[in-house]
């Protein structure tokens, strides 16, 4: 399976300490230079800096050799080079969260999960316990619907 993620659902799983969770459900995961470059910016949270800094064997960071249009444009850098590196590779499946790149992605006839299907697939297979993750969750910046959230839980309740 071709796995492309942005940085989003990186981040937050390193920030929830549940960043294993990526090689035990997908084994492999690929990253544009620009989601490596936003793991490693001043402004990312000092785990997500420190952690990309010896990346494990299952990363693969990768240059994207397709050249954008003007609807990818809009995105932000890390989630118009991991739209463009999924279409390039055509991946299986594409890991980001933003609602306008998920719009854009799903346009584009990409198939994706958030952090939200992570913890879904992570939860089916009994690799966490969904209500203290989903807790964790909410302890960082990452936003989703109480509605939502509900919705997950009742699902493996």
């Amino acid at each position: 399976m071709i796995i492309v993620s942005n940085t989003s659902p990186i981040n937050y799983l390193i920030l929830i300490g549940q960043i294993d969770l990526l090689p035990k459900l997908f084994q492999q995961i690929i990253i544009p230079q620009a989601v490596h470059s936003e793991l490693s910016a001043p402004l990312a949270p000092p785990p997500v800096q420190a952690w990309i800094t010896d990346p494990p064997n299952w990363l693969k960071i990768q240059s994207v050799s397709q050249t954008s249009d003007a609807i990818v444009d809009l995105l932000d850098p890390g989630e118009r080079a991991a739209i463009l590196l999924a279409q390039e590779l055509n991946a299986d499946l594409l890991l980001l969260d933003d609602m306008k790149a998920r719009r854009t992605a799903k346009d584009r006839g990409l198939a994706i999960a958030g952090i939200l299907g992570i913890l879904d697939r992570a939860a089916r297979m009994k690799l966490i316990d969904l209500p203290a993750t989903i807790q964790s969750l909410q302890n960082t910046s990452f936003w989703a619907s109480d509605r939502l959230l509900q919705k997950l839980l009742d699902k493996h309740s």
